[in-house]
């Protein structure tokens, strides 16, 4: 019986490490695979991202100005430096991984917040329609004329259209929702306060982007790309996320070759 046990224990322990191992080689695999992504996109657009002086989790975080270091060492034109600054200002967490726990639901995507009738989606459909859009029931859009910015596409059919959170809800959550109250959570699934955190786009296009961060995924329509690398910093810096390097150094790399953006400037959410 104890020879029996000690097997059990011995065969216990080696499948723990086989275990870890094959993890931690699964990490590696993942984080070269991420590497050869961002390496093959810098390729693309003929541009290396120029490092930049960066904070940590024990520098303050600097405010965002257009004379900062951050756009100078960028070379980036007048009209994009003030998003390279403001990425430049974002905290550096390289273990995303660690945050466990996330839930979907805890965002509470889609709220009414206003008590209309019309909840987030419906508003974000709304607001983006290049025509009157028609509705039915309370305020379930039907039809109306949107440009799904990732792939270029035009639709008329809202059932075709996903709202997608420019930041993930699951990126949100490991860049530093995991540690917010509740509230701060829907505010953020259901951000109209900042029109470019929520965008109708194709079902097909949001599934394709997922969860993924750009050092993972770009739109397909490349004119897009300066726009989105910005709107990507801008929701970050609204909410006060972290980026990691890889993620970084994507996002340095698109802005690195534009040469204007249409993206507003955000305010600080709450």
């Amino acid at each position: 019986m104890r020879q029996k046990l000690a097997l059990i224990l011995v065969v216990s322990i080696v499948g723990s490490v086989l275990i870890g191992a094959l993890g931690s080689a699964f990490a590696t695999v993942q984080s070269m695979q991420t590497t050869t992504a961002v390496d093959s996109l810098e390729k693309a657009l003929g541009k290396t991202a120029t490092p930049v002086p960066v904070p940590t989790a024990t520098t303050p975080t600097p405010t965002p100005s257009i004379s900062s270091s951050a756009a100078g060492s960028a070379s980036v034109p007048a009209g994009v430096a003030e998003f390279a600054a403001m990425l430049a200002s974002l905290l550096t967490d390289d273990s995303p991984s660690s945050h466990t726990g996330y839930t979907r639901d805890l965002f509470k995507a889609w709220i009414d917040a206003d008590s209309d009738g019309c909840d987030t989606r419906a508003e974000v459909l709304l607001i983006e329609t290049l025509v009157k859009a028609t509705t039915r029931n309370t305020c379930t859009v039907s039809t109306g004329s949107w440009i799904s910015v990732y792939d270029g596409v035009s639709v008329t059919d809202a059932s075709k259209l996903d709202i997608d959170h420019f930041v993930p809800l699951a990126e949100a959550w490991v860049s530093g929702a995991y540690s917010w109250p509740n509230d701060k959570k829907v505010r953020f699934g259901n951000d109209l306060g900042y029109a470019p955190s929520l965008v109708a786009v194709t079902a097909s296009s949001n599934r394709s982007k997922s969860d993924s961060d750009p050092a993972k995924w770009m739109p397909t329509n490349r004119s897009y790309y300066c726009d989105y690398a910005a709107t990507w910093v801008a929701v970050k810096w609204r909410w006060s996320l972290t980026v990691d390097t890889l993620e970084r150094r994507a996002v340095q790399a698109v802005l690195t070759g534009c040469a204007s953006v249409n993206v507003p400037v955000p305010a600080k959410a709450g």
